[in-house]
């Protein structure tokens, strides 16, 4: 195939990035010995670098181009002895599933000894997880308190070879960035090379965090750390309350006096299964999007929802369709905002302007019949009982409050907007900041906030609402993401195990 002139100008380009990078990447170690491998997007086309050579000394002339489907389209020239010809990949299935199920912009193969090591803490678990460290907020929909899970394959005698159940593992952890081979490397992919870069450096920063912290001072990087008693000096805490007022504890002795009086419920992994927001939410507003922006376009509504949008599209300038997203060209702005879009949803970004447009599509889809919330059957009855003893019931999500009105007013149960009070979102401030938490106890109308029950699937979550003076209960559901083995709030697996101990 010939390329035209702009096509070439963009692959010569990302063929001197793969040899810049893999220059870096051998002075880490993670690509001696011909080991190791890179690939880019870059439009509609795939540069990689080619298989059994030295990385450190390639040149652009030894990449290879190929189509989104992984077909090669321009070979490289063979360099004279003692070079071998150049060979495609056998990394290349792997790298191109990256490409289809995650939209990578790059995919990067490290033979890192990192690792092959991390692979080995557990030489039967099915996954590397760790929490609590700094760098973790260099992965992509993670912070610093959350579990960053790896899934680890078993290795085979040829890479080729690890296609199905690369492709398993990256349906399974839709949140990892990476895969982990036992004894083998790692596999780590972003949006952009940019990102792919950075997570690459994250992740080997946290694999040798976990050897180290188990060999040096034998602490599991998986478990949360222990927190020191809050020093006082001044008479006031570190938590921010005044010495000898009362200071938030995760559980609370029960009695009739002390029972809650409110109920806040997390929709996510709480009321409703992750998957039906993953699987039929974000898929429904992906592809209904363009379709949207188009029959909208001259709303004085959404004009003013895209400036918004245009904020975060300078903020975000990495992100594929962005620089799109600014221009005055209607076309151009639309396809930008939906590849924008689509970026921050795979990043599962909790920004307000994303869930409001998520909540406009869902709303028609609702309206049209085409949506049917899926809640837990256990969420109707619990939530009856409740209202009939006289708890108030409200919503604390990321989605917008629009959506939750249209989640609960069109569930599978029929419409349940009747047993609610009222809808938080995060225009209230983020869900992982316990001042949110205060600020929505001032509106529940509570005589102190011990008095609110707060159900979540997320620790982070659990530990901003018990820092605000809530009680907290953690949901068990099927495909929820794993909680720390240790902490200090109850579990429950059904909405009308809530108030049990009252």
């Amino acid at each position: 195939m010939q390329l035209t002139l702009q096509q070439m100008s963009a692959t010569d380009e990302a063929k001197s990035l793969i040899c810049e990078l893999c220059r870096n990447f051998y002075q880490l170690g993670w690509v001696g010995g011909t080991g190791g491998g890179m690939s880019v997007k870059t439009g509609d086309l795939i540069v990689m670098a080619p298989s059994g050579v030295q990385k450190e000394r390639m040149i652009p002339e030894d990449m290879f181009v190929l189509d989104q489907q992984g077909n090669v389209l321009v070979n490289p020239i063979p360099r004279p002895s003692p070079y071998k010809p150049p060979k495609l990949s056998e990394c290349s299935p792997l790298f191109m599933a990256a490409f289809e199920l995650r939209s990578a912009g790059a995919v990067m193969h490290s033979h890192s000894l990192n690792a092959v090591l991390a692979t080995l803490i557990d030489p039967t678990a099915s996954e590397f997880t760790v929490t609590n460290l700094e760098m973790i907020k260099g992965i992509a929909g993670h912070g610093y308190y959350d579990n960053c899970t790896v899934p680890i394959i078993e290795n085979t005698a040829r890479e080729c070879e690890l296609t199905d159940r690369l492709r398993q593992a990256i349906k399974d952890y839709p949140k990892s960035q990476a895969v982990l081979v036992r004894r083998h490397g790692v596999y780590v992919w972003g949006s952009t090379w940019i990102q792919a870069k950075t997570q690459a450096e994250c992740y080997d920063y946290l694999f040798e965090a976990a050897l180290k912290m188990k060999a040096a001072v034998g602490i599991d990087a998986s478990q949360p750390a222990t927190r020191a008693p809050a020093a006082v000096a001044n008479g006031v805490a570190q938590n921010g309350h005044a010495h000898g007022s009362e200071r938030p504890t995760k559980r609370h002795k029960a009695s009739a006096e002390d029972a809650p009086r409110a109920i806040v419920l997390d929709i996510e992994g709480t009321v409703a299964p992750i998957s039906f927001v993953y699987d039929v939410l974000f898929p429904y507003a992906k592809k209904q999007l363009t379709a949207y922006l188009e029959k909208h376009w001259e709303s004085a509504e959404l004009q003013a929802e895209l400036q918004q949008l245009q904020a975060q599209a300078k903020e975000h300038q990495h992100m594929p369709g962005a620089q799109d997203v600014l221009s005055a060209n209607k076309a151009t702005a639309i396809a930008g905002i939906q590849a924008f879009v689509e970026g921050l949803m795979r990043e599962d970004k909790k920004l307000t302007i994303l869930k409001t447009l998520q909540g406009h599509i869902w709303q028609e889809g609702f309206a049209k019949g085409e949506l049917t919330a899926d809640l837990y059957e256990d969420v109707q009855p619990a939530m009856a009982g409740w209202v009939s003893q006289g708890i108030k019931i409200y919503i604390y999500s990321s989605g917008s409050r629009e959506a939750q009105r249209n989640l609960f007013g069109h569930s599978k149960d029929g419409d349940l907007r009747g047993l609610l009070s009222g809808f938080f979102d995060t225009s209230s401030g983020s869900k992982v900041e316990s001042s949110s938490y205060q600020d929505i106890a001032l509106s529940l109308g509570v005589d102190k906030p011990s008095l609110i029950m707060f159900a979540t699937d997320s620790f982070d979550e659990a530990e901003a609402a018990s820092a605000a003076g809530w009680r907290v209960a953690l949901t068990i559901r099927p495909g929820n993401k794993p909680l720390p083995s240790r902490h200090d709030y109850r579990e429950i697996s059904s909405m009308q195990h809530l108030l049990t101990p009252f």
